[in-house]
């Protein structure tokens, strides 16, 4: 059988599972059963699967995914970030748009505490909107900055979609967390400088009010109290790396118990939050787990099938410049997120993609940092990006899916101008990590 034919019965059968309402994962693992049945000739074939499941599980390089999510959920649970926010409020003054303003550091710091773009706008959401509504911003200036910000959470570590995406590739985990630094920060800069220019031309947007700033000495107080703490946790995870004194796994074992001791010091940490948290992260690690194992036996059956050979001798005889192969791949991924959320994607691309990106000559981990300014961008894509449900939960009673979707397309092409940015020029995605990690 030809390899076109079996790849659109592969994927035709993954579609129909899905609109069944099958959940994601089970659809790959039905897949992945039926498949080596059939292609590895029955029980050598389902022995084969079940000695993939156990080589998907037991990696070591997975450990750092159940670590961050439980950094996010201590974070989340006891509160730690209002209180980061609280603080930024005091020192940003009567710039133009400061609400936004804080949204946007408020994201950055958050991203650096959560990896997790929910929680982020869970917290900016509930925390900043009322107040914003308060003050007579309109939803562009109020809406869009948090779920902007919220797209920082995979692209600065600890991001768990970062080591998703390591971990179905099989490329370095620690280069792609240092790699994603860069692209996440100049992310926060392009969506500040909108902010400003914006507000400096359409000031209604974000109407000046009287701000009664504390003395200095209290703001100090509040900057030692809340902020800097914060930057001990960002060099337990980003620093210990960055120095090579922790592989990615230490340095996800030292944040964590960093936000507990933290939690403790702001007597934030009761039986309650522990027992919250780290239920919440055995669940999500759980579900994502489920999601990696299936995954990695996908990408054998499309190699055990010859598609990937089949696909990668196709797009080598296309006699185009490799550049447009790698944006042509990239076109792919934001129409998927169109319509997908960023597991499925990952699942379905990654395998098919990375022997082509191989194949071509590209850096893999270049690759996988545009890849994920690519996801985090389908995470708040219309007409199913997740954010945009989950603000449209937190927001106002009276906001509609439509207010929010017009509130984020000018923060989706600051992303589009990352995007380019990091495919024009790798040093912002490489210069990082091959100067830090051998």
């Amino acid at each position: 059988m030809e390899w076109p034919l079996v790849l659109l019965i592969i994927f035709g059968s993954l579609l129909f599972l899905m609109a069944l309402g099958m959940p994601v994962a089970f659809c790959f693992v039905t897949i992945n059963v039926v498949g080596m049945f059939l292609l590895l000739g029955g029980e050598a074939g389902l022995r084969q699967l079940a000695l993939s499941f156990y080589d998907s599980l037991t990696t070591f390089v997975l450990l750092p995914l159940a670590l961050f999510i439980l950094m996010g959920e201590v974070i989340f649970q006891s509160g730690v970030g209002t209180l980061a926010l609280d603080t930024l409020d005091k020192w940003l003054g009567r710039l133009p748009g400061r609400l936004a303003l804080i949204a946007v550091a408020g994201g950055t710091i958050i991203a650096t505490l959560t990896g997790e773009a929910v929680g982020s706008i869970a917290i900016l959401g509930s925390t900043l909107v009322p107040e914003m509504e308060k003050r007579g911003y309109k939803k562009p200036m109020s809406l869009g900055p948090i779920i902007g910000s919220a797209g920082l959470a995979p692209m600065i570590p600890p991001s768990s979609l970062a080591v998703f995406v390591g971990a179905i590739a099989m490329i370095s985990i620690g280069k792609i967390l240092i790699g994603i630094i860069i692209p996440g920060l100049l992310m926060a800069a392009l969506y500040a400088s909108y902010i400003l220019v914006r507000c400096k031309l359409q000031p209604s947007l974000a109407p000046a009010y009287t701000v009664s700033l504390p003395s200095l000495s209290d703001r100090l107080i509040a900057l030692a109290k809340y902020i800097l703490p914060l930057g001990f946790i960002i060099f337990l995870v980003i620093g210990v790396m960055l120095i090579g004194v922790a592989t990615p796994s230490e340095a996800a074992a030292t944040g964590a118990l960093g936000c507990f001791i933290l939690a403790a010091a702001y007597r934030n940490l009761n039986w309650r939050i522990v027992k919250t948290s780290v239920g919440s992260a055995l669940v999500i690690s759980t579900m994502i787990y489920l999601i990696i194992l299936g995954a990695q036996a996908f990408g054998q059956i499309l190699s055990y099938s010859g598609v990937t050979k089949g696909v990668v001798q196709w797009v080598i005889n296309l006699h185009v410049a490799p550049i447009l192969v790698f944006i042509a791949l990239q076109v792919v991924v934001v129409f998927l997120g169109m319509f997908m959320p960023t597991g499925p994607i990952v699942m379905v691309c990654v395998p098919l993609f990375m022997p082509v990106i191989q194949a071509l000559g590209f850096d893999p981990v270049w690759f996988a940092v545009v890849l994920l300014i690519n996801l985090q961008l389908a995470q708040k894509t219309p007409p199913y990006g997740i954010s945009l449900f989950v603000m449209k939960g937190v927001a106002p009673s009276d906001t509609t899916m439509g207010d929010i979707i017009r509130a984020t397309v000018p923060f989706l092409f600051c992303d589009i101008i990352a995007m380019v940015l990091a495919i024009a020029f790798p040093t912002i995605v490489l210069w990082l990590p091959n100067a830090t990690v051998r």
